[in-house]
Formats: C-alpha cells, sequence, structure tokens
C-alpha cells in the first residue's frame, strides 16, 4: 500500500451550483449527482467533459437524513423526519421529473395499480412509501440486485426488489418487506448489504453476515448462539472479572476483540431470521453463516464516549469481471460476474479492509496521518478525508479479485504481493512500480467501462509496467529475483530486446549478472522459443552464463535460440570449462556437437571416444535437445542426431530409448523423430524406426505399450514380406539377437524352417524379416487380429482375408499338432475345421 499525499487520479474537479446549503448527498450511478437540503432534492447531470448541469428538483415530506442511490432499479431511497417522525420513501422514474412542480404520484408498497392508473407511472416520477414499525437509522442498497436493507434498534429489514407488470409494455418498480434480521444488544450506525451479505456497524462493532437461501442440512432456521458469561470469559481470555462483581459507578470496558469465520458465533449477540412476505424463492433467505465480529476499546479515560474512537464508513465493496469483448469494444453479454467482496470500516486514525469472499482475512490496515471525518473505498484507491486534506492510499481489492481469478498471475508458480514487501528488502522503486502495475491491471479488468482507444492505451501500460518491473527484479539480488521470468513474459518483450535493455558496462575490471537475469535468460532458452539471437547477442549470454552459472554452458549451447553463435567461440568456452576441472559427459557430448558444426571430425571422433556408450546415453538423457529440438511446433533432429544415424545408429537408438524411459520423449514423439530423420513421409517407416520399436520390446517397456508394439512390429514384417521390400538400412539386430535377448520372441517352429530353407524365399533379408515374425506373430498377432475380426469396422474384410490366407499356408506346411498348437484359444470351430480337416487329411491325399 502506497499513501499519495497531494496526488489523486483526479482528470478533472466540477463545482456542483447548489441553491441551498448541501445536507447529504450521494452518487447516481455514472451520469447523476444528488444534493438534499432542507425538504429538496437536487439532481445533477455529471458529464466528463462539461460543467455539472442541474437535471431537475424533487421535494421530499420532511428534511432527509439518509440518502442512498441504487443503480440496480435506478431508484433514489430517504430517510426523512417531519415532525419528529421517521420516514422510508423510494424516489422511483425520477429522470422523467421535467420541472420541479411537474406532477408525482405516490403509492404503498405493495398496492397493485389499476390499469387506468397506470399511464400516470409511466411517464412520471412516483414515490413508494415503506412504513415500518420502528424508526429507520440508516439504510444500503444491494448494488447487484437493487434490494433494499435498513436498519432499525436490534434489527435489520429486507425490502427485495421486484417489478409489478402492467401490460406487456410496461412493469413497475416495486418493493416487498422479505426478511426481519433481528440483532440483539446492537443499534446499527452504519448498514452494508451485497448479494446476501451484510455487514451491520455500532459506534465500537462491526458485524458480517452471509445470507443464504435454501435447505441446510442440520441447521435450524433461527439462530440464537446466547453465550453465559463463563463462554464469554472463554472466548476474551483477558476478560477475568464477573459483572455482578463490580462497583456499579465503575465503566466496564470490553477487551478488543476480533473473531473470524465459525468463531465470530462467538460474539455474544443474539441473530434471528424472520421470513415474511413471499418472495422469490431463490432470494428468499432461510439461514446464515457468521464471517466476522470485531470490536473495538473506547477511551477509558473519558466517561462518556469520545468521537476519537466511533467507527465510520462501513462498505462493502463489490468486484465484477465482465464478459469479453467484441471488435467493437462492446461485451457479449450485459450481466457481471461477482469476483470478490471487500469490507471495509474506519476508526478517525485507522482503516481496517477485509476480503469476505472465499476466505475472511484482514488485507490491510491504513494509518492516517490526521483525523479522519469520512472515507470511501473504490477497486483501486482508499480516499480519506480528515480536517485538513484529501488522503489518497492504493488499495488491492482489484489485485486480489483478479488472484482469485487467475491464482498463477504475475508469478512463476504463486507474487502474493503482501507477503513479498514483509520479507524482501528490496528498492522503494519496486514497490511503487508494483501498484501502477496493479492500478493497470485493476482497470482493465472490468472492459466494459473502457473505450477501445482506452483498453489499447491501457494494455500498452500494463506491459510497459511489466517491463520495468522485470527490468527491477533482474538487476537485484533478492529472494525474488525469479520474478523476473513472469513480468518480462507479461510484458511482451522478446529476449533480445530484453538484452538490450540491459548495462553490459564493466566496473573494476568484474562483471556482476544479477540471479533474476540469469533466471529470465535460462527458462527463456529451455522454452523453445521460436527466438534465435544475433551471434553477438548469443556470444553475450554465454560469457554471461561462463561468469555467472558455468554448469550451465553446455546446456545453453543445445538451445535453438542460440544457433548463431560462432562454433570458434562456444568451444573456446567448453575448453575453459574443462582446463578449470570441469569434467562430465555432458561437457564431452557438447563438444563433439560443436566440433561437427566446425567441420572438425577427429575432434568429434575422439570426444565421442572418450566415454563409454552407456556414458554417452546418460549425457543425452541430461541434455536430450543435442539430439531432438523443436522450431515452431516441429520436432527437428540436430546435426549430431544425422551424423549418429550414419555412424553410430545403435547410439543413436540407445539413447532416444533413455530419452524414453526417462519421460523427456514421448512415444508419438519419439515415431516422429526417425520418420524425418530418415527423411520419410508419414506413412513409411524407415528400418531405423523398426530398430527402435525392437530395442523398445527389448527393453521390456510396460505392457501398456506392448500390445501396440507387437502390431507396428508384425505389420511391418508381413508389410515387407509381402512387397519383398527389403530394409532401408541394416537392421541392428538379427532374429537370433532378439531370441536370445527377449522372451516375447520365442524358439521358431518347425514350419517356418520349411519356408526359410524354399528355393524362392533365399533372400537373407525376408529370412530375417519371416523368423521375427514368427512368437511376436503366433503369440501375439493372431489373437490381436482375430479380436479386430470380431470387432469390425472398416479393415474387417482385410483382416478376414488375411487370416484366411495365413492359415491356409499354415495348414499345408505343418503338422497336425504343431497346427492345433497356433490356433487361438478362444475361436469358432466352424471357422477353423475346414482348415483342421484340410491338415488331417493330407498326409492321406499325398
Amino acid at each position: 500500500m502506497v499513501q499519495l499525499y497531494n496526488l489523486h487520479p483526479f482528470g478533472s474537479q466540477q463545482v456542483v451550483p447548489c441553491k441551498l446549503e448541501p445536507e447529504r448527498f450521494c452518487g447516481g450511478g455514472r451520469d447523476a449527482l444528488f444534493v438534499a437540503a432542507g425538504c429538496k432534492v437536487e439532481a445533477f447531470t455529471v458529464a466528463c467533459q462539461e460543467l455539472c448541469q442541474p437535471r431537475c428538483t424533487f421535494s421530499t415530506l420532511g428534511r432527509v437524513l439518509r440518502l442512498a442511490y441504487s443503480e440496480a432499479g435506478d431508484y433514489l431511497v430517504a430517510i426523512e423526519e417531519k415532525n419528529k417522525a421517521t420516514f422510508l420513501r423510494a424516489y422511483v422514474n425520477w429522470r422523467n421529473k421535467r420541472t420541479e412542480n411537474s406532477r408525482v404520484c405516490i403509492r404503498m408498497i405493495g398496492h397493485n395499480v389499476e390499469g387506468p392508473f397506470s399511464g400516470a407511472f409511466r411517464d412520471q416520477m412516483y414515490i413508494v412509501e415503506m412504513p415500518l414499525s420502528e424508526a429507520p437509522l440508516c439504510i444500503s442498497c444491494c448494488p447487484v440486485k437493487g434490494d433494499l436493507l435498513v436498519g432499525c434498534t436490534n434489527k435489520l429489514v429486507l425490502f427485495s426488489l421486484k417489478y409489478q407488470m402492467i401490460d406487456e409494455e410496461f412493469s413497475l418498480l416495486d418493493f416487498e418487506c422479505s426478511l426481519v434480521i433481528h440483532i440483539d444488544n446492537i443499534t446499527p450506525v452504519e448498514i452494508s448489504f451485497c448479494v446476501g451479505y451484510v455487514a451491520v456497524m455500532s459506534d465500537l462493532e462491526v458485524l458480517i453476515l452471509k445470507l443464504e437461501s435454501g435447505p441446510k442440512n442440520g441447521e435450524r432456521v433461527h439462530h440464537h448462539p446466547h453465550k453465559t458469561n463463563d463462554q464469554m470469559r472463554r472466548t476474551e481470555e483477558g476478560f477475568s472479572n464477573e459483572i455482578s462483581q463490580l462497583e456499579s459507578d465503575f465503566v466496564i470496558c470490553q477487551k478488543p476483540l476480533e473473531l473470524l469465520g465459525e468463531k465470530s458465533e462467538q460474539s455474544g449477540l443474539s441473530v434471528t431470521l424472520e421470513s415474511t412476505g413471499l418472495a422469490d424463492e431463490k432470494r428468499k433467505y432461510s439461514h446464515f453463516q457468521h464471517l466476522l465480529y470485531r470490536r473495538f476499546t473506547p477511551d477509558i479515560s473519558s466517561y462518556a464516549l469520545s468521537d476519537d474512537i466511533r467507527l465510520h464508513s462501513l462498505q462493502l465493496l463489490p468486484i465484477y469481471q465482465t464478459g469479453p469483448l467484441t471488435s467493437d469494444g462492446k461485451s457479449l453479454s450485459q450481466e457481471k460476474e461477482l469476483l470478490s467482496l471487500f469490507c471495509f470500516f474506519s476508526l478517525p486514525h485507522v482503516g481496517y479492509l477485509y476480503m469476505v469472499v472465499k476466505s475472511i482475512e484482514l488485507m490491510s490496515v491504513y494509518q492516517y496521518p490526521e483525523k479522519s471525518q469520512q472515507a470511501v473505498l473504490t477497486p483501486q484507491f482508499l480516499h480519506v478525508i480528515t480536517s485538513n486534506n484529501l488522503q489518497c492510499f492504493t488499495v488491492r481489492c482489484s489485485a486480489a479479485a483478479a488472484r482469485e481469478e487467475d491464482p498463477y498471475m504475475d508469478t512463476t508458480l504463486k507474487i502474493d504481493y503482501s507477503n513479498t514487501y514483509k520479507t524482501a528488502k528490496t528498492q522503494s522503486c519496486i514497490h511503487l512500480l508494483s501498484e501502477a502495475h496493479l492500478l493497470v491491471r485493476a482497470a482493465l479488468m472490468d472492459a466494459s467501462q473502457l473505450e477501445p482507444g482506452e483498453k489499447a492505451e491501457l494494455l500498452e501500460a500494463f506491459k510497459e509496467s511489466c517491463g520495468h518491473l522485470g527490468d527491477c527484479y533482474s538487476r537485484l539480488d533478492s529472494q525474488h529475483s525469479h520474478l523476473t521470468l513472469p513480468y518480462y513474459k507479461m510484458s511482451g518483450l522478446s529476449m533480445a530486446e530484453v538484452l538490450g535493455r540491459m548495462d553490459w558496462t564493466v566496473e573494476d575490471g568484474l562483471q556482476k549478472y544479477e540471479k533474476g537475469l540469469i533466471f529470465y535468460i535460462n527458462h527463456s532458452l529451455y522454452e523453445n522459443l521460436d527466438e534465435e539471437l544475433s551471434e553477438e547477442l548469443a556470444a553475450k549470454v554465454v560469457q554471461m552464463f561462463y561468469v555467472a552459472e558455468p554448469k550451465q554452458v553446455p546446456h545453453i549451447l543445445c538451445s535453438p535460440s542460440m544457433k548463431n553463435i560462432n562454433p570458434l567461440t562456444a568451444m573456446s568456452y567448453l575448453r575453459k570449462l574443462d582446463t578449470s576441472g570441469f569434467s562430465s559427459v555432458l561437457l564431452t557430448l557438447t563438444k563433439a556437437a560443436v566440433a561437427l558444426k566446425m567441420r572438425d571430425l577427429d575432434m568429434h571422433r575422439n570426444e565421442m571416444k572418450s566415454h563409454s556408450e552407456m556414458k554417452l546415453v546418460c549425457g543425452f538423457i541430461l541434455e536430450p535437445r543435442l539430439l531432438i529440438q523443436q522450431k515452431k511446433g516441429q520436432i527437428v533432429p540436430t546435426e549430431l542426431a544425422l551424423y549418429l544415424k550414419e555412424t553410430q545408429p545403435g547410439l543413436l537408438v540407445a539413447s532416444v530409448l533413455g530419452l524414453q524411459k526417462n519421460n523427456k520423449i514421448g512415444v508419438e514423439e519419439a515415431d516422429s523423430f526417425f520418420k524425418v530423420l530418415c527423411a520419410k513421409d508419414e506413412d513409411t517407416i524407415p528400418q531405423l524406426l523398426v530398430d527402435f520399436w525392437e530395442a523398445q520390446i527389448v527393453a521390456c517397456l510396460p505392457d501398456v505399450l506392448l500390445q501396440e508394439l507387437f502390431f507396428k512390429l508384425t505389420s511391418q514384417y508381413i508389410w515387407r514380406l509381402s512387397k519383398r521390400q527389403p530394409p532401408d538400412t541394416k537392421p541392428l539386430r538379427t532374429s537370433e539377437d532378439l531370441i536370445n535377448a527377449c522372451s516375447h520372441y520365442g524358439l521358431i517352429y518347425p514350419w517356418v524352417h520349411v519356408l526359410i530353407s524354399s528355393d524362392s524365399l533365399a533372400d537373407k533379408n525376408y529370412t530375417e524379416d519371416l523368423s521375427k515374425l514368427q512368437t511376436l506373430w503366433w503369440k501375439k498377432l493372431l489373437p490381436e487380429l482375430c479380436q479386430r475380426i470380431k470387432r469390425g469396422g472398416e479393415k474387417y474384410q482385410l483382416y478376414l482375408s488375411s487370416l484366411k490366407e495365413t492359415l491356409s499356408i499354415v495348414a499345408v506346411e505343418l503338422e497336425l499338432k504343431d497346427f492345433m498348437n497356433v490356433l487361438p484359444e478362444d475361436g469358432t470351430a466352424a471357422f477353423f475345421l475346414p482348415y483342421l480337416l484340410y491338415c488331417s487329411r493330407k498326409k492321406s491325399l499325398t
């Protein structure tokens, strides 16, 4: 929170030309102001660029004691006094009051209007009188629904806003007394009401309740939390003397008390709900929750209650968000969504701001340098009228509501701003910039109130504030330096633009880089941004990390954003790490990759020979971008990956398998990588991908992948056998290798040897595929093929013909016993019977 001395966010000020000395006043939405003086109320038009102009004047029954306006229903309500009696009246349709002598209709609450009289109410102002059994003391209008809450001694009366339909074109605004809230031992001085939330304030006490509709399990409609003296003593630990033991001459001063949530039931106030009328069920409140009770202590040096400790300016402040805007700047929906609700009240020298939705917590305490007379809370500012000045404080109501809507805003995880200011030892400029940032963000929340040009200007200011905050956090070595990242991202600045804002001058021969900047650059280089730094900036980045975090140098050199760095520059820094005792397999692989860019194949080979294949695989797992990078969402093999494809395909396959096992790459990404690496289209399967699939089976990956792998491999084996298509590269494993390494590849059946020994099948690649196809085919594929035939679908006929063709060949080549062993257990006998008969009779036929 920042106190703004002699600085107020007002575009202009205007003088209201009142005829009489003002006694009461209130705002009338965005375009009107009401001023009460004597027995008259003057309404003024408030325009942004013009002076306040008189709009209309209307007479009241007596002197106005309280005045309130409701935007919902567009009515003015007043408590008026005449002959020591008080009256409650609502002034409706006041915009049609053309002259002071214009006729005004008066009607009682709830009285139906007959057809012949409806015209009188349609075109002129009318007054709704609301009789009460007790004198009204204070009033409050719900800013969302327009319901009216009236405070009387020991009770509150709720009038629901309703509309009496006169005809199809005209409805009459009316009220209905729907609820009485009895609160013993409290006389309300001020009240506030908003969408079921009720705040009541006496001279030294504040109570907040939440009214709820519908049934509530296990709770009665009427709630009487009466407390005995013993219970009160347990609640108020310091208050140990019973009143009966004290002399009547002493003044009893209870201890200050703050009770939040359910604990506020221990306040000792008795609250009872009394339903009246026939209100809409959705708006008919039947029970309530206690949210807050706070009691302050009077000045014990005075026998009378001093003005210096009386509460004032009770206010419930809702924060809304409207729907998205169309291209012309208008909201798609007129409905406002309530995001959060705040309660403010003040003592003469200190103000209190609570959040009362979702969680009940004290957000801020405002200390005034002078005695306050009145305070008004807005989503961005707290305005305080003091004896000599108008004080202005920033508030975080909109920011808190925005965090409720988007918990991850302005943070890498989740800034609470308040906690930041409690612990961070940063410069005051961050504090001021944060407040400015919050004010702009708050103004952007309710976009329906902005012109398109204003919104564009605010968005630009928002981005600018984010950039300045990013600059601050990037240059200050504090525990919150990681906030550099979200602020720079929200600013819309590119990495190159951020680096251009840095001061690269060297002081005392030493260059120091704060961890905020390092944190931002490091994360940005990891996020596969489609931004390539220039050769100069890339050199500055690697130099920065060599000074600040040398262990990160191999990682940042693998970023696609560092593509333009001079290979000689990169190698010089890697060699410095080598000579400084920094030795690792990751450093070796990075040097090997840079050597390729330098076209120094001897250096590349020497680096790759310095570690075993197992360690090299571990190095690729530490930094997958040595092999695989992404540009514009597409997988791109690196130059090192392309070279390994030609020289060490086994290492390449093992490394990608290691990435998959360590969740560094997904199944589909790995398949796409090999297809792109081998320059194959989506429908063509390169042998290196088949090698990868076989490696996955040998590695015994989880069973969820096995069935899919079996189907991929058998489909590829069968396709190559049927097309007589040899592999495009030499397979890494033979059928014998697979049988020895993996239980899924079982011993070869005798009939396969019969087929392989045929003269027409002498091609080695053909025989290898056939051998591999056989513990996969019979153990895995044949049952899967039968299952897919049962499911039907588009490929039903293809699967069926494949099965028939296979069975025909096998029935010829196998003995009856061997043939029965390979048949699936859950097949239909009628389907397989012809093949079994043929197999049993073939000896007699020969």
